[in-house]
């Protein structure tokens, strides 16, 4: 069904300046507040939906087949979905495709999201665009009866992502291992038998496939909690240190992170961080971040290697940037975005210390950027040799 059901709307979403959207509802009833983006990818909403990046954020498709492979167990980046609700074009069908065991509509239910559908998507993106994210809130009631007003002032209310922490709301809540490859046909996911190296990897909010990513490139990965100390990562004696993704501003989550990376910089080993992770090595080199109106948020963002001239194609979720005109001069802009020109990677000159914006495990892809977990193997291999 690609219509709205009846006459009487059974969603709204209402965006802080007053505008409307109607459509009909699926997932969980109920309502939400939080940031309104946009993700331009053409598949993985599911990944997208368990991405604990979008935490805070509703999220709109640009893309109208929302919900037409399904759902299955093995594609959640995380337990349970992260992104606080789902705005789509058309309502989803039913799910054609062999790996699928439930339909979107019952998995949003099932875990408590709500969704949208019969939305004006290219209007609402394009409000985005040209407005920056605004901040909503978003009902669904299957009978229809849904107090504008109340929705209103509640997308009004809400507080906004900067000066938050959400890094402590999507981490792990102690310590744990990780040995876990890529999904590869026939055999789908297979564990790491031969480790090469060990890597403490800090969860600010770590997708699984990044995980994989790394268990893949040799590592047996430790996970530890956002607030982890340089001690605590220390204890481990890792070969390397990662920093994952996540939510939030980081400037609230480095208020803790900062100081434990400056501790580990001065040990003798490679960093690697993406997204989130990135943002707090800057904040710790030195560097700067800002608010970004729209954010990145989608899988064919193109980013060029300043170093070699290479252009990529990327998967990106971030409202947050490094600031590259703030970077010391000690800390090289290695990667730049070909959209806005916004900062997209950076190194510490003579140390394997590095990061990126945007997340190279990207499932199902693009996967132009896997190569850097082997230069970060390849960089801990040097070091012991």
């Amino acid at each position: 069904m690609n219509t709205l059901s009846s006459t009487k709307p059974t969603a709204c979403l209402a965006l802080a300046d007053g505008t409307l959207f109607f459509g009909a509802g699926f997932g969980s009833k109920g309502q939400t507040q939080a940031e309104l983006c946009f993700n331009t990818s053409m598949t993985g909403y599911q990944e997208i939906m368990t991405d604990p990046s979008y935490a805070g954020q509703i999220v709109t498709f640009t893309f109208p087949h929302i919900g037409n492979v399904g759902v299955n167990p093995e594609d959640d980046e995380t337990a349970d979905p992260v992104a606080s609700g789902m705005v789509v074009k058309w309502l989803p069908t039913d799910p054609s495709n062999w790996r699928s065991a439930q339909n979107l509509s019952d998995w949003l239910s099932a875990r408590g999201r709500i969704a949208i559908g019969g939305v004006d998507t290219r209007r609402l993106t394009r409000a985005i665009r040209q407005s920056g994210a605004p901040h909503a809130a978003l009902a669904h009631d299957p009978d229809g009866n849904i107090d504008v007003e109340s929705l209103l002032q509640a997308a009004r209310n809400f507080a906004g992502l900067e000066g938050m922490d959400l890094a402590k709301e999507v981490t792990c809540a102690q310590s744990y291992r990780w040995n876990e490859k890529r999904w590869a046909w026939p055999d789908g996911y297979k564990p790491l038998t031969e480790a090469a190296h060990k890597v403490v990897a800090v969860d600010f909010g770590a997708k699984h496939n990044i995980l994989r990513c790394l268990a893949s490139a040799g590592c047996d990965v430790t996970v530890l909690p956002a607030t982890a100390s340089a001690d605590d990562i220390m204890a481990h004696s890792p070969d390397g240190v990662f920093l994952s993704n996540g939510p939030g501003d980081p400037a609230a989550t480095g208020a803790y992170a900062v100081p434990m990376i400056k501790d580990i910089l001065s040990e003798d080993f490679p960093i690697f961080g993406i997204c989130l992770g990135h943002q707090m090595l800057a904040l710790a080199l030195g560097a700067k971040t800002i608010k970004m109106n729209h954010g990145h948020h989608g899988a064919n963002h193109p980013v060029k290697d300043l170093e070699t001239g290479k252009v990529e194609i990327t998967s990106m979720n971030h409202g947050f940037a490094v600031d590259g005109q703030s970077l010391p001069n000690n800390v090289l802009e290695t990667h730049k975005s070909l959209f806005d020109g916004s900062n997209c990677g950076i190194k510490l000159q003579g140390k394997p210390i590095f990061s990126v914006q945007y997340h190279p495990e990207a499932s199902p892809g693009p996967q132009d950027s896997y190569y850097l977990f082997e230069r970060f193997a390849e960089a801990m291999r040097e070091r012991k040799n």
